[in-house]
């Protein structure tokens, strides 16, 4: 156990995690040459394409250091902040990190979150200054910036390069140095930590595990804890760039787990897996289940595919048990599902992945958050609102009750006004300003998860010229004045683009929508009212003018009346077409609600 060392990688996304990866990969010959390619770790072409790590990996290294042999166990984490729960649990397998920076953008948002995550869990740091080759690299301020953050010596950062290789070498005597062997008693029942799994569609759900007590033996019955469920371990073993089947995974090491399970839901990320016979008295702590942050509709372009959108999401979820879908049908687009994402950048993945693997193309409506609802009758008792239909009826409801966030954004000093008055418009309350340096400032704001789902990334990006990063984490439920506005089309409300708003930005809202919706809905024979009303009250109004036929054009001179003659009676036409005529929703409309502000 004691040549064993668990570590991690933690960065701000675009640090440079995966390249250096790979680097340290090859540095211990765990890849031959012919294998070598980069982000050898990110195995999705969405991952290789985007350069972002989606789903977290583990891979076992083999390094000879001062003629002693090491296991170096490294485990990827995914950088972005909808998956900060999977990396929550890798980071408890590991005794230490790397924790990278780059010499080029220095600190930023991600790089500190992830930072106190890994400081919480008591883990030995090793700072990592990345890409100090690059021209634009500027070492001596980022090193500073590291020692503010972490209080080490100059002599600690280790100065590398994951294109060049660079420094990589002393990396690898610090990660043996530094880090801790893992602790743990062998002769205790077994309790081993799941951090991530993958479906493999010949055997079923593969499972990876760090165990923390006791060992794992092929065969062996086992339970899992959170679950309460019990399978035989058909087959254990190590990760290498394949699978090294062994007989036994004692204490400290990390390996992987085949025992036939076809349902995802069944493993659990965080839960402990013991012995089913000689079961541990006490569970690894801070599992929980993973809560969808992120609501939205998901459904097919032609209703006919409504069952292949059914399997493709069945298959989908197998991978990536975070999905969460319920079927549910809309007056204008038919049958689909509601479906339960950790974030934007989630959706965004599902919905391309559904495009790619599947063939799927879907209609995806406007995102929103999980509300709680409180009726007048039952005060105390709070419904869930994932979808804006399911809200009361303003005369029963009470109160309603959104989800906040602590938003953390590292900017450079010139674009603080821009940055602060992007997020007072979006509700937000500022509660610290800190200067890291002289040129960049940390801002700290408490605002609503909605307004942070539809265009604030994009905006933040636009009003700081790129400059500024940005990390949340949820801080519970608060009380909001919120009301729910419905967009009607000929008289007819359009489920689909209903949404939850506050009540200030409502009629801003609502005007905007029936205006964009104006010039996306093609003109008819007929006159279309759009409206956008809370409850029973319009509140915003827009006509598409219909397209007419000059009935007229035969009469020349003669008399009055034998114009007004034809006019009525095309009035008359007019009005029955519009009873029965239906206005069709071109796809840009759905998505359209989403860019209110270009």
């Amino acid at each position: 156990m004691k040549n064993i060392r668990n570590f991690c990688i933690i960065a701000h996304i675009d640090h440079g995690k995966s390249t250096l990866a790979d680097r340290l990969l090859s540095a211990t010959q765990t890849v031959t040459a012919r294998e070598e390619k980069a982000q050898l770790l990110d195995n999705m072409d969405l991952e290789r394409e985007r350069g972002i790590t989606i789903k977290s990996h583990a891979i076992q290294m083999e390094y000879t250091y001062k003629g002693e042999k090491y296991i170096l166990n490294l485990i990827d984490t995914p950088g972005h902040v909808d998956f900060s729960y999977e990396v929550s649990r890798s980071i408890a397998a590991c005794e230490g990190a790397l924790l990278i920076v780059d010499a080029a953008q220095s600190i930023q948002a991600q790089t500190i979150s992830n930072l106190y995550l890994a400081l919480e869990n008591d883990l030995e740091i090793i700072p990592v200054l990345n890409k100090v080759d690059l021209p634009s690299a500027n070492p001596e301020e980022v090193s500073d910036d590291i020692i503010d953050l972490l209080g080490c010596d100059l002599e600690d950062i280790i100065h590398a390069s994951g294109k060049t290789g660079f420094g990589v070498e002393n990396i690898l005597a610090a990660i043996i140095e530094k880090i801790p062997p893992p602790k743990g008693e062998k002769e205790e029942p077994l309790q081993a930590l799941i951090f991530d799994s993958h479906y493999n569609p010949f055997r079923g759900i593969e499972v990876i595990f760090r165990v923390k007590n006791g060992e794992i033996r092929k065969g062996q019955k086992i339970k899992f804890m959170a679950t309460g469920k019990e399978y035989f371990a058909d087959e254990v073993g190590t990760l290498k760039l394949n699978q090294v089947p062994k007989d036994v995974i004692s204490t400290g090491d990390v390996g992987y787990l085949i025992s036939g399970i076809k349902e995802a839901k069944e493993v659990k990320v965080g839960d402990t897996i013991t012995d089913a016979k000689n079961p541990t008295t006490n569970m690894i702590t801070g599992f929980e289940n993973v809560k969808p942050m992120v609501f939205a509709g998901i459904y097919p372009v032609d209703t006919e595919d409504f069952e292949d959108l059914r399997a493709s999401m069945e298959k989908l979820q197998l991978n990536d048990a975070s999905l969460v879908f319920a079927p549910e049908s809309s007056a204008a687009l038919g049958f689909g599902f509601r479906c339960g994402f950790l974030g934007m950048l989630h959706l965004e993945i599902i919905q391309e992945r559904l495009e790619r693997e599947f063939d799927m193309t879907v209609i995806t409506t406007v995102p929103n958050v999980s509300y709680l609802a409180y009726t007048k009758k039952e005060p105390d008792v709070a419904l869930i609102v994932n979808n804006p239909s399911d809200l009361p009826e303003p005369s029963k409801l009470d109160r309603v009750e959104e989800p906040f966030i602590k938003a953390t954004i590292i900017t450079k000093s010139d674009f603080v006004g821009n940055v602060m008055s992007l997020c007072i418009e979006k509700r937000g309350i500022i509660t610290n300003q800190t200067y890291l340096t002289t040129e960049r400032v940390e801002l700290n704001f408490d605002m609503p998860l909605a307004e942070i789902v539809f265009d604030f990334y994009d905006r933040l990006k636009t009003v700081s010229k790129g400059y500024a990063s940005f990390d949340y984490h949820p801080i519970g439920m608060r009380a909001s004045k919120l009301v729910k506005l419905d967009v009607l089309l000929n008289a007819n409300q359009v489920d689909a683009l209903s949404a939850l708003i506050h009540e200030d930005n409502a009629y801003n809202i609502g005007k905007k929508m029936c205006e964009k919706l104006r010039e996306l809905i093609p003109r008819q024979q007929f006159d279309i009212p759009i409206q956008a009303a809370i409850g029973a009250k319009i509140i915003a109004r827009e006509t598409i003018k219909a397209l007419r036929k000059d009935v007229t054009a035969k009469c020349y001179g003669g008399d009055i009346s034998r114009k007004r003659k034809l006019l009525e009676k095309q009035k008359k036409g007019k009005k029955r077409m519009r009873q029965v005529g239906n206005v069709e929703i071109p796809q840009e409309a759905f998505m359209a609600v989403l860019k209110l502000n270009d």
